[in-house]
């Protein structure tokens, strides 16, 4: 069985490789961050533990003490911690990482409560390299981008449907639909159009350059809800 020795230095064990990943996802202001990844590598670390000691302790015969039984019910009930890092917000959803996270560092916990500490530590170096290291190549290569709803109000028909989509090309806004209305009485045209939005684009050079699709009488951009 596990001394009591063993037990204090791999939950101290547990709650320093958590807290690496919780130092991480701090550091981006994650709704999960540095207390709840060393509380949850403890939490796993202890159930790993006990699971291991009463196994032990009651094996009287071949079908007695599994110590996976506890450690399954960990892995299936992490879930519900992971489900509130996730924020959505209209079509985007941010938090998805985190909850990932959360689910690794449960594995980790396990694994140092069991005593595996070579595939805790890799797992703990391949998760640290994927948090840290590749976020500048996703990026690079897949910038972020949020779903919002661009509306622009013309003087009557005046809206030029190539002249927008050359506009949003250029300022790397990806179109998903549009629609338009035009109201008789008012001789006024609506364009409401959603598209992916990069993180970084300056709104005031895309407003201005919407400004020449036509007689632009108002623009207005929000979030698709």
């Amino acid at each position: 069985m596990l001394t009591e020795y063993d037990i204090i230095f791999r939950l101290i064990f547990s709650a320093f490789l958590g807290g690496l990943i919780g130092l991480e996802r701090e550091k981006h202001s994650q709704p999960a961050g540095l207390r709840t990844h060393i509380i949850l590598a403890i939490g796993s670390s202890i159930a790993m533990c006990i699971s291991i000691n009463l196994s032990m302790q009651f094996h009287t015969t071949a079908t007695n003490g599994d110590p996976e039984r506890l450690a399954a019910q960990v892995i299936s009930g992490i879930g519900f911690l992971g489900a509130g890092a996730i924020i959505k917000i209209g079509n985007n959803t941010k938090g998805l990482t985190t909850a990932a996270s959360i689910w690794g560092v449960a594995a980790i916990g396990m694994g140092i409560g069991g005593g595996m500490w070579g595939p805790a530590l890799i797992g703990l170096g391949l998760m640290l390299a994927t948090l840290a290291l590749l976020e500048p190549v996703e990026k690079h290569f897949f910038p972020p981008e949020r779903i919002k709803v661009l509306q622009i109000w013309y003087d009557e028909s005046t809206a030029d449907r190539s002249k927008i989509d050359a506009v949003l090309r250029a300022h790397g806004l990806r179109l998903q639909s549009i629609d338009a209305f035009q109201s008789i009485a008012k001789k006024e045209t609506r364009i409401s159009i959603l598209v992916k939005v990069p993180i970084d684009v300056d709104i005031e050079r895309l407003f201005k350059g919407l400004k020449g699709t036509g007689k632009v009488v108002k623009i207005k951009m929000e979030e698709n809800y």
